[in-house]
This record gives structure tokens, sequence and C-alpha cells, in this order.
């Protein structure tokens, strides 16, 4: 760092010179006045003799690395001035990148801590998620989880985890609560430690219930425990199971899901101590938990992948009549592998495309800035060339300013993003559930911001310094010509300018397309109609309640509802469609079967009673509905939609056919067939689905009442919290509207339309301000041509075509490439919104219509100015 203490020492070191040389010249002038010159004479003759001073300082300054970057200097503050004698120009310029380069700093930042960024635990990089190949399985049975751990040679361990949740009681207070069901390895192969207490481990776990343990979150233990230290020890109740606190989570560890936070852990071993299956550890067809693996150093996933998959068919063949098909790949976790991790990933590259689109609209716009700057400047610039400086010099100093300019844009437009970001972090899209966004920016995001900074700067400078450079000094200098000559009557800034309009047409285009998307996700069919329809959802096992107390409670929370004034109907299923949790499924075989190895497809099931129909506005398309005499001493009867009818039985007449599900002795009997609707998402193929009776099936201990009713929103829910507090005051309860219920299966489509949104409205900014100065530019240097038109007659729509009909032409042709490219970027388009399809008249013409808005808006000033010249005025300026 010698070279930096020497830098910052420089202005002694050319005093030292400029000294030294003094000396020599007073010592050489001596010598002169001694052999009789007088003192005059003897200066000049010293001078003489030694030559020039101020040249020779320069040239022994020069061989220090110093005066490079004090010329440097000198441009920076030289293009600073500049900046302040034209603001409007800056602010113009810094404002359109930071919309650019804000844009892309915020998708990065969201694509940066959901994709890129590695999860917060030891090695992350050699964790993978153990999903089955076909895509949509996601978890394994909690049996084959053990097989693998046991059997497997290419994981240093491996550990299960599936979400709950349950009735927490702790002093007096109970609340509905999420969390993790872990196997005892979980945190140790995690490699956390706890900030308080213990965590369990493997070797807790001695069979089922054999651990009462949990273990709470940071932020769970902060807000409802009041961060009390003297927790380790104290008793909670779990779903009136008590268990003991053992020890509270860093507070930097939420798990490996990145969007799930729970608020406490407790062994997968307690599962059905807590309410799950008694079969639950033990049934190798019941897929609930996730597995995590975390493999050996040096072992790749393909290796990995082969060696569970050998696993698999080793037990296929123990276990022939087990429910299988049972494979196996990996995939990076954190959104919960391929559930959410494939639609993330593919959204937010597809947008972060989109964002780059924006920057480089923004950089197309600050070039065409740019040369019309340097036309401005051009005898500004001849002069300059004609004395003798140096042309790099002139680049330099005009790359300069393009780099001041990107520096300032890429700050502002940082800090915006940030801001956006922090605010982004602190949102949780649905209340109820532990769901957060955490995007705040890290290292790798400056980064980026610094890179798109630097790399605009240089684009949409060197576009005007190339043309500088091979600029003629003499012509340059010629009155009224020299713009023209630099620019070849501005074919560069048109092809800009064209540019950036197909840009922005085609970020228009996506932006409806998203609209238009939207509006058919709102007006799909659902196969429900969820206006006018109160949900009430609880968990009976929260409550204390056994399998069989379920359908009793059911009956009369039904009953009681029933008695509210103003509820016209109401009506139970074991899961909200289209809400959390939904749905199970299971796999369909013929009747008479006995070969349960390969079924033909799975099936969406759900247990409905009688009146769910008619409270969920479901249409029975034929056949009959269920009644309360379908119990479980009659035949066993089911309603499928018409997908199920399709794939099971083709053409045929449905009514009165029978099929089995996995292990079934008792074929189950079509007694009605429903509308088809949508099951887990909006944008999902039709699903197959199977309703059947609540009193014919094992009760599920999730209960959601429907209930249709004309009143008031307020009011419904007050009398319903009565009337179900009445049943049991430790029913928990979750009390909200259907459509507000359908805010997570909404979600995607809302946050592609105000992403595409944004983007669109970003564009037309562009749009505007491009075609603005291009337009602007324009007239102000064709007003004397124009005024000697006008003086000579011609019509102000001749003055008006002639001064715009550049601008409006490349209007229409950007305009037209935007939309072919609009067009051919549907597949693009289709990883962010659902359905699609720039092709659709309606997109189409809108894109059409905005555009032309968009050209009017931006040339109405400048056709304005064009049609109010003041001749007599522009004569004397000239």
């Amino acid at each position: 760092m010698e070279w930096v203490r020497r830098l910052f020492s420089r202005r002694r070191r050319y005093r030292d010179l400029s000294v030294s040389i003094q000396e020599h010249l007073e010592e050489k002038i001596d010598e002169l006045m001694e052999e009789g010159m007088s003192r005059q004479e003897a200066v000049h003759a010293a001078r003489r003799a030694f030559g020039n001073v101020s040249l020779i300082e320069e040239r022994s300054r020069e061989e220090w690395v110093w005066p490079e970057l004090e010329g440097l200097w000198a441009d920076l503050k030289y293009a600073l001035r500049q900046l302040r004698k034209r603001p409007g120009f800056a602010l113009t310029a810094i404002l359109t990148l930071t919309l650019g380069i804000g844009a892309n700093v915020v998708v990065f930042g969201v694509l940066n801590a959901l994709i890129v960024r590695p999860l917060n635990v030891a090695d992350p990089h050699r964790l993978y998620n153990i999903e089955h190949k076909q895509h949509g399985w996601y978890s394994q049975s909690y049996p084959d989880y053990l097989d693998y751990r046991d059997r497997n040679r290419t994981f240093d361990g491996m550990a299960a985890y599936d979400s709950m949740s349950a009735a927490l009681a702790y002093r007096q207070t109970t609340t509905k609560n999420f969390g993790y069901l872990v196997s005892g390895n979980y945190f140790d192969m995690l490699g956390v430690q706890p900030l308080l207490g213990r965590f369990f481990h493997a070797n807790d776990e001695h069979g089922a219930n054999s651990a009462p343990y949990i273990v709470l979150s940071y932020d769970f233990w902060r807000a409802r425990f009041n961060s009390d230290s003297n927790v380790v020890g104290t008793s909670v109740s779990l779903n009136k199971q008590p268990l003991t606190v053992i020890g509270v989570a860093p507070k930097d560890f939420h798990g490996t899901e990145i969007f799930y936070w729970p608020d406490f852990w407790t062994p997968i071993t307690n599962g059905p101590l807590i309410g799950y299956s008694h079969h639950y550890l033990d049934n190798r067809s019941t897929h609930n938990p996730f597995v995590l693996g975390k493999l050996k150093t040096g072992v790749a996933p393909q290796q990995a992948s082969d060696d569970l998959n050998s696993i698999c068919r080793r037990l296929a063949e123990q276990y022939p009549n087990a429910d299988y098909g049972l494979d196996a790949r990996l995939v990076k976790p954190g959104l919960m592998g391929d559930m959410w991790g494939d639609s993330a990933r593919d959204f937010l590259v597809a947008v972060m495309l989109l964002a780059l689109l924006v920057l480089l609209a923004a950089c197309a716009n600050l070039g065409s800035i740019f040369a019309a700057r340097a036309a401005d400047r051009s005898r500004e610039l001849a002069i300059r060339l004609a004395i003798g400086s140096n042309r790099w010099v002139i680049l330099r100093g005009l790359l300069a300013e393009a780099i001041l300019i990107s520096l300032a844009g890429g700050a502002s437009g940082t800090l915006l993003a940030s801001a956006l970001l922090r605010g982004l972090s602190r949102w949780q899209p649905v209340a109820e559930f532990p769901f957060h966004v955490v995007v705040l920016p890290d290292a790798k995001v400056y980064v980026l911001a610094l890179l798109l900074s630097v790399g605009s700067g240089i684009l949409f400078g060197i576009l005007p310094a190339r043309q500088i450079g091979r600029a003629d000094a003499a012509q340059l200098m010629k009155s009224g010509i020299g713009a023209e000559l630099l620019f070849r009557r501005f074919t560069l800034r048109d092809v800009l300018l064209c540019l950036q309009i197909a840009i922005c047409t085609l970020l228009v285009t996506a932006s409806l397309v998203a609209l238009r998307g939207m509006e058919r996700s709102l007006h799909a069919p659902l196969g429900f109609q969820p206006q006018g329809v109160m949900l009430a959802g609880t968990d009976l096992t929260m409550a204390g309640y056994k399998e069989e107390q379920f359908l009793p409670v059911q009956k009369r929370m039904l009953e009681e509802t029933a008695r509210i004034p103003g509820v016209s109907t109401a009506g139970i299923i074991d899961r909200t469609i289209l809400g959390e949790g939904c749905c199970g499924s299971e796999g369909v075989f013929p009747a008479g079967t006995t070969d349960f190895r390969k079924e033909l497809f799975d099936a969406h099931n759900f247990s409905i009673s009688p009146e769910y129909l008619a409270a969920s506005g479901m249409r029975l398309l034929s056949g009959r509905n269920f009644t309360w005499h379908d119990t479980a001493d009659s035949p066993p009867v089911v309603l499928v939609n018409v997908t199920f009818v399709r794939m099971m039985f083709g053409s045929a007449s449905a009514i009165g056919q029978h099929f089995l599900l996995y292990g079934g002795q008792d074929p189950k009997e079509v007694v009605g067939i429903v509308e088809d609707g949508k099951y887990q998402s909006l944008t999902e193929d039709p699903q197959p689905a199977m309703f059947f009776p609540l009193t014919q099936e094992i009760s599920s201990n999730y209960t959601v009442l429907v209930v249709r009713s004309a009143l008031p929103r307020p009011d419904l829910t007050a009398m319903l919290d009565r009337a179900l507090s009445g049943i049991d005051r430790n029913l928990p309860l979750t009390l909200h509207s259907w459509p507000d219920a359908l805010d997570l299966a909404f979600f995607p489509a809302r946050a592609a339309t105000a992403a595409l949104g944004i983007m669109g409205l970003l564009a037309a900014m562009l749009a505007i301000t491009g075609t603005f100065g291009v337009a602007t530019y324009n007239v102000s240097k064709r007003m004397k041509e124009l005024g000697i038109r006008a003086a000579l007659g011609a019509a102000r729509v001749e003055l008006i075509r002639s001064a715009l009909g550049g601008p409006l032409v490349l209007l229409l042709s950007g305009s037209a490439a935007g939309l072919i490219l609009g067009m051919l970027a549907s597949r693009l388009l289709a990883q962010i919104v659902y359905q699609a399809s720039p092709h659709d008249p309606l997109v189409l013409g809108a894109t059409m219509l905005t555009m032309a808005l968009l050209g009017l808006l931006a040339t109405w000033i400048p056709a304005r100015r064009s049609m109010s010249i003041d001749l007599a005025r522009l004569l004397r300026e000239e």
C-alpha cells in the first residue's frame, strides 16, 4: 500500500520538485552573475539554458502515476459542473435510471432471498428434499423415511418433518398455533444450537409418544412467553396433551422452509398423541412427512438418487401389496420442494427478464438523451478538437458524465429498492398463517446494483462517445451542419427510440396480459359460489375430542347454526376447497380388482354433510344427494365430479357404477355427479374428485362449517361465535368469509398482476419521456425552418406533420415490433400469468390503444409549440 501513501503525499512531492528546480536555477544565476552578468541577464540566460520550467515539471510528474488520476478527477469535476448547468437534463436522466435499476434490484432481491441465498444452516449446499419422480408427489410415509434413513449409503443424515396446527395452552390461555413434527435427529443434522435449554435428539425417541417435549421458536418465545428465560422446564398443553418445554431455537432459525415460520417443534413420534391417526407412524400408504437429507461430502445428487431408487426397488419387492410406485429424486429445499419451488423459480426468472428489459429501455432512453446532448455540444467539442485537445480526453469526459449519472441513478434506485424490500419483508400475505416473505437485501444485491449502475453508464455513454470519436472538427465548426454530420440525421437516436418503444410495448402487453389473466382467475368457474358464505373452521382434536366423538359434535354444530335467524343453509366439509391444507387424494381402482399395486388415477377426496351442496352452491348434475340415512350400516356411496366420470367410466353412465379405493373391501357406489371445480389452485387442469358422506367415513378431526346467509358479515360472525362457543368454549374457531379464505389461492395471480403492472407503468413512463424528448428536440432544432415555412403560408397541420412525423413513425414502428415480440414471448408470459395469451383480441386492442394514447400525450406539448411560432421573435434571436 506504499503507492497509496505516496498518492496522498503528492502535493508535497510536487512542491519538492518545484523547489529543487528553483534551487538549480538560482545556482546557475549565481554562476552567471559571478562571470559578470547582471541579475536580469543571468535570469534570462539560466532559464533559456534550462528550458520550459512548466513543461519540465509536467514531464517529470508524468513519470509518476498521479497525473492520470488527477486527470480523471479533473474530468469528474468538469462533468459535475456540466450537470449542474443542466439540472433538468441531469434529473431526468437520474430519474430514468432510478426506475430501471430500482426495478431490477427489487426483483433480484426477491429472487436472491427465495432462490439464490442458501438456507441459514450448516452446509446448506448439501441439503436436499427427497421427493417422488412424479411432480406433485412431495411427501413420504414415515416407514419409508425410516428405510431411506437406515439403508442409504450416500447421506450423512436424513430427517423427517411435517407441518401441523394445534391448540397450545399456557397459563389459562389457549391459542391456535403452527409448528412442525420432526424426527429426533432434525436439529443435529442441521447443525443448529439452542438459544436456551437443549434440543431433543434421536436417542430421546423410543417409539410412539416417547418424547413429550417441545422446542419454541425465538419469535414465539418472545411473543407468547414474554422472553421468559425460565420457560425451560415448564409445561404446556398441545391439543390437551402435556409437553415439556426443553429449549428455545436461535433468533435466525426458522426451519428449512423460507415462507413457513413454525412456532414450535415437537418430536414426530408424538403424532398419535396429539391427534394424528394411530397408524401415522406405521402406515406406508399415509404420505405426510417431508424428508430432508444431507449428502456425504463428495457425493453427487445423481449418485444419491440412484442409491435411493435401488432402495425403492427392494421395498417394492418386500411389500408387493403396498401402494407404492415408489421412486425418488432430489430437489433443493426452501420452497416445499417442487410444491412452490418450480412455480416460484419460473415466475421470478421471467419477471427478472422483464425487469432487465425495463433497464434496457431506460438505457436506450438515456442513450438517446446523451446523443442529443452531444449534438448540442458539437461546436464546443469541435473547438476543443481544433485547438489540439486529445480525442481520448474528450471521450473520457463524456464517459465521466455518464458514469456520474449512472452512479447517482444507481444509488437512488438502490435506496428505493431497499425501502421497498424492507416493506415487503414486513408484509404477511395471509394473516392467519405463519407465512413470511423476508427479502432483505444482502451483499449480492448491492453488488448487482453497482454492476448495473456502472454497466448502464458505460452502455448509454459509449453511444454518443463513439460518434464523437469519428467526428471531423473542421466540418463540425461549420454553422448549421454540425449535428447533422455528427449523427447522420439522428439515425442513432431513431434506432434507440424505436428499440425503446418496442421494449415498452412488450412490457405494456405483458401487463395487460396479466390484467386479463387476473380477470379470468376472478371469473374462473370454481365449482362453488363463495359469495355470501361464512366459514367456521375448527380442529376437534385441539379441544380434546376423540374420533368417535367427532360426528355428534359436528351434528350439534349444524343444529345450532340452523337456529341462527337469517341463515339459509349450513353444511360441513372436512377441508376448505382452495384453502390451506387442501387437498387429500386416494388411488382409484376398478371394481373387483385384487391387485392394488397400481391405481388407475388419484382423485381428491372430501367428506361432506348432506347440506353441503346447497350451502356451497355446488351443482348436482345428475343422480341424488346424500341423506342422513346414508350411515355406516348402509352400502357405501359417493358423489363424483365430471372429470372423475370421464376418466373412470368414459362415455358410459356412471350412476350405479362401482369402484374401489386402495385396500378397500367394499366397493363405492356412484349415486350422484357434481360439476367440476378448482380444488388446489386456480391454474390446475380439471382434476377428478370424490365426495363421501360424513356419516360413512372415519370423521376428520378438521371441520369446516359452511354457512350461507344474507346477514351482514359482522353480525353473522358474532352470532356464529356465540352459537359454536356455546357447544364448547374450548373449540378453537377460525371465522372468515369464503372470499377472504381464497386470498391464498388468488395470491399468485395478484402477485403476477402487481409485478407486471408495475413493469408496464415504468415502461409507459419511459415511452412517454423518450418520445417526448425526440419530439421536443426535433421541434427545437427546426424552429427556424418551421418559422420560415409558416411565414411562406404553410398550414399548421403541415407544420405539425413535418415536425412530428418522424417521431410518430418511430412510435408506430416500435409499437408494431413490440406487439410481435409480445406474441413471441407468450411462453415467457405463461410462466407468470395463468392462461397468458398475447393473441387475445382484447389485449391486442388495449395495447394499441395504450400506445396511441402514450404517443398523443408525449407529442401534445411539442405539437402546441410548433403551432405557436412567433416568426418576428425567432428572426430577432437568430
